[in-house]
C-alpha cells in the first residue's frame, strides 16, 4: 500500500510537472508607451502613444500619425514592410512600409460587397485576415485585387482576439479557439476555458486566463501554465522564446523553456 501510495504522488507531480514551463526573468525596463505592438528578434520596438503609432530602433525612430480617421484600435507589425493600423471607427486600415510611409488604404465601407470589419491581422502577399460582421466570418481579403481569396463558415459566439502568419489564422471567441489555414479550412478547435487574449509566434500561442499566462506548442492541443512572478499583466508579446509582460509602467523581459 505505501508503495502504492508513493507511486501516486509520484505520478502526480509529473503531471504537473510537464503541465507548467518555467520563465527565467531577464530584465526589467521602464514603459512609457501606451501600447506596445510587437518587438522583433533586433530589439525594434513597434508601438502606440497619444494616437500615434511608432517605430523605434536602437539608431532611429519614425512615426505615422492620421487623426483624420480616428484612434487606432489595432496594429500589426509581423510583415516589417506591410504594416497595417487599423481605425475600427472608420471601417478603414492603412499599410505601411517599413520607413513608416502609406503604401495603401482600404476603405471597407467602399468595398464591393460593403464589409463591416472589427478585426484584422497580416495575411500572404497582399492580404489581411478581417472578421466581418455582417456574416460572422473571417475572411482571407485581398486588399489590391479588392476580392475574398477565402471565406470561412460563420462563428456563433462573440470574437475576442485575432492573431495570424503568413499560412494560418487564430481566431479567439467566447466559445473556443480556431485555427484556419490560408485556404479558410478549419485545422484545429479547442474548448475556450476562460481565455480572453492571445499572441502568435513561430505557430506557438500564448494564451491569458486572468492573471496567468499559458502556452500552446505549434500543432498540439496541451496547455501549459507558464511560472511567472505574480504579476498584473496589461499586455504581453512573444518573440522566438522570448516572452516580454507589460505592467503598468514597467516591461518585463523572460526567457521560456519550451523543450
Amino acid at each position: 500500500m505505501k508503495y502504492i501510495l508513493l507511486f501516486l504522488c509520484l505520478t502526480v507531480i509529473s503531471v504537473r510537472a510537464q503541465n507548467t514551463i518555467p520563465a527565467t526573468f531577464i530584465k526589467d525596463t521602464t514603459l512609457t508607451k501606451q501600447q506596445i505592438v510587437d518587438i522583433d528578434n533586433f530589439g525594434t520596438q513597434y508601438h502606440i502613444q497619444q494616437n500615434v503609432f511608432y517605430k523605434k530602433s536602437n539608431t532611429k525612430s519614425s512615426n505615422y500619425s492620421n487623426v483624420q480617421l480616428g484612434e487606432i484600435t489595432s496594429a500589426n507589425a509581423f510583415n516589417p514592410l506591410k504594416i497595417n493600423v487599423f481605425y475600427k471607427d472608420f471601417n478603414t486600415a492603412i499599410i505601411l512600409d517599413n520607413r513608416l510611409a502609406e503604401i495603401f488604404k482600404i476603405d471597407f465601407n467602399t468595398t464591393k460587397p460593403y464589409k463591416s470589419v472589427s478585426h484584422i491581422s497580416t495575411g500572404n502577399d497582399n492580404t489581411l485576415w478581417i472578421f466581418n460582421l455582417d456574416t460572422q466570418q473571417l475572411e482571407l481579403y485581398d486588399y489590391k485585387a479588392n476580392n475574398t481569396r477565402a471565406t470561412t463558415l460563420p462563428v456563433q459566439s462573440a470574437i475576442l482576439d485575432l492573431k495570424s502568419n503568413f499560412n494560418f489564422c487564430w481566431l479567439l471567441t467566447e466559445n473556443y479557439i480556431y485555427k484556419y489555414n490560408y485556404f479558410g479550412s478549419l485545422t484545429q478547435k479547442i474548448k475556450n476555458e476562460g481565455f480572453t487574449a492571445i499572441e502568435e509566434d513561430n505557430g506557438n500561442l500564448v494564451l491569458k486566463k486572468e492573471n496567468a499566462l499559458y502556452f500552446l506548442k505549434k500543432n498540439t492541443e496541451v496547455l501549459q501554465e507558464i511560472k511567472i512572478p505574480n504579476l498584473l499583466i496589461n499586455q504581453f508579446l512573444l518573440t522566438n522564446e522570448t516572452l516580454y509582460i507589460c505592467q503598468l509602467e514597467i516591461l518585463s523581459k523572460f526567457q521560456l523553456k519550451t523543450k
